[in-house]
C-alpha cells in the first residue's frame, strides 16, 4: 500500500511537471512569467549582496513600500507605474537621508516615520483610484500578467543595474566593507550609498510584479543571505545570490502555477526554505556549531 502511494506521488509530480512544460510550450504569458522570474530573482540576489553587506535591510523594506503611493497615483494620472514608483521610489530614499543627516535621529526611526507615512499615503490613493484588482496585484504581485512591455521594461533596468555594479564594483566593496577607510581614502561614500538606494528603488519597482510591494523585501534580502552562508568572498556571494534567487523565482512559479496558488507567495516561501536547508548544511554553519560544541 505503501509503495501505491509512493509511485501515485511520484506519477501526479510527473504530470504536473509534464503540464508545466506543456504551458511553457503554449502560453506566451508563462513564457513571459518565466523569463522575469529568472531574470528578477538574479538582480534582486545581487543587489541584495550590498543591502545586507551595509545592514540596510530596513531601508529596502522601506523603499519597497514607498513605491505603492507612487503606483497609485500612476493609475490615476493614466501613466505607466514604473514613473510613479521611480519617483516615489527616489523621494523616499532622499528623505531618510535628510532626516537621519541634519536631526538627532537615528537611521532607523527616519525610515520607519518614512515608510508608514508613504504607506499611509498609498491606502489612500488606492481608495481614491478606485482600482483594487490591479493595485492588489501590485501589493501581493501577479507575475502571470507581465505583458511584452514589462518585460522589456525590466530587462533593461536589470542590464542598468548589472552595468553599474560593474562598472563600480570596487567602490561598492570598499564602502560596504569599511566605509571609513573608503572616506580616509577619497571616495566619495555618501555618493554610492545614493547610487545603492537608486539601483534600490529600480529592482523594488521591477520585482513587484513577482512578489508584490508586501514581499519585495524578501526576494532581495533571501536570496543574498542564503549566499553569505556558504562564501565569504563577494564576487562568490553575487554568483551564489544570483543563483539562489533565480532558482527561487523559478520553483515558485511553479508551484504557483501548478497548484494555483499565489505565486509571488510561494517565491518567497522557495527562497525561505533554500534558506533554512542551507542554515543547517553550509559549510559555516557546520564550523560555527563545532566551534561551540
Amino acid at each position: 500500500m505503501m509503495y501505491t502511494a509512493e509511485v501515485f506521488i511520484f506519477h501526479k509530480e510527473v504530470v504536473s511537471m509534464h503540464n508545466f512544460i506543456e504551458g511553457l510550450m503554449e502560453f506566451h504569458f508563462l513564457q513571459n512569467a518565466l523569463v522575469s522570474a529568472v531574470v528578477i530573482g538574479a538582480v534582486a540576489g545581487i543587489l541584495g549582496c550590498f543591502i545586507i553587506l551595509r545592514g540596510m535591510s530596513l531601508m529596502g523594506d522601506a523603499i519597497s513600500h514607498a513605491v505603492l503611493p507612487g503606483v497609485a497615483l500612476s493609475f490615476i494620472l493614466g501613466i505607466n507605474f514604473f514613473i510613479g514608483a521611480l519617483v516615489f521610489g527616489l523621494l523616499a530614499s532622499f528623505l531618510i537621508a535628510f532626516v537621519n543627516q541634519n536631526s538627532t535621529i537615528k537611521g532607523d526611526t527616519a525610515i520607519g516615520i518614512t515608510f508608514s507615512s508613504f504607506l499611509a499615503l498609498g491606502v489612500i490613493l488606492i481608495s481614491v483610484a478606485k482600482s483594487s484588482t490591479d493595485l492588489f496585484h501590485i501589493l501581493f504581485g501577479n507575475i502571470l500578467a507581465v505583458q511584452d512591455i514589462d518585460l522589456l521594461i525590466t530587462l533593461v533596468v536589470s542590464v542598468i543595474v548589472v552595468v553599474v555594479i560593474l562598472a563600480y564594483f570596487k567602490e561598492l566593496q570598499v564602502t560596504s566593507f569599511d566605509p571609513v577607510f573608503a572616506q580616509s581614502s577619497g571616495m566619495n561614500v555618501q555618493f554610492y550609498h545614493y547610487l545603492l538606494m537608486f539601483l534600490l528603488a529600480l529592482v523594488s519597482i521591477t520585482a513587484m510584479q513577482s512578489v508584490g510591494t508586501v514581499m519585495i523585501v524578501a526576494l532581495l534580502i533571501t536570496p543574498a543571505a542564503t549566499a553569505y552562508l556558504y562564501s565569504n568572498r563577494l564576487k562568490t556571494m553575487l554568483i551564489l545570490a544570483a543563483t539562489f534567487g533565480s532558482l527561487s523565482s523559478v520553483l515558485g512559479l511553479y508551484i504557483g502555477y501548478t497548484f494555483n496558488i499565489a505565486i509571488g507567495s510561494t517565491i518567497v516561501l522557495t527562497a525561505a526554505a533554500l534558506f533554512v536547508v542551507s542554515f543547517i548544511v553550509s559549510p559555516k554553519q557546520r564550523e560555527r556549531r563545532k566551534s561551540h560544541e
